[in-house]
């Protein structure tokens, strides 16, 4: 798997969610990031999630030359939180762009 090209399509979602005034200085609570649901939808908002779990996470993985997941799709799910908000249409771009990188992998 390409880790320059994942790190290229997290920077840009990173960018992305600043450009939104989505990114946040301070993480949400030890309790809400320990949610057990699918993209701790009961304790985080959706740019949470990418914030502080997704992206926390591919960047740990790339960091410790450890194997980057495969076999999954994070559009769908932020396709349907976001359809109704034109604003969220960068940051949409850019989780399509990494669901495709790692589907291409």
């Amino acid at each position: 798997m390409n880790t320059v090209q994942i790190s290229t399509h997290i920077e840009n979602l990173k960018r992305a969610l600043q450009q939104q005034a989505l990114w946040e200085s301070t993480p949400p609570s030890s309790q809400a990031l320990s949610s057990d649901q699918p993209f701790a939808y009961d304790t985080l908002e959706p740019h949470q999630w990418l914030q502080w779990v997704f992206i926390v996470r591919i960047e740990a993985l790339i960091l410790a030359g450890q194997p980057l997941p495969t076999g999954f799709e994070l559009s769908p799910y932020f396709e349907e939180v976001w359809k109704d908000d034109e604003s969220k249409a960068k940051v949409l771009a850019a989780v399509s762009a990494i669901d495709k990188a790692f589907s291409s992998c």
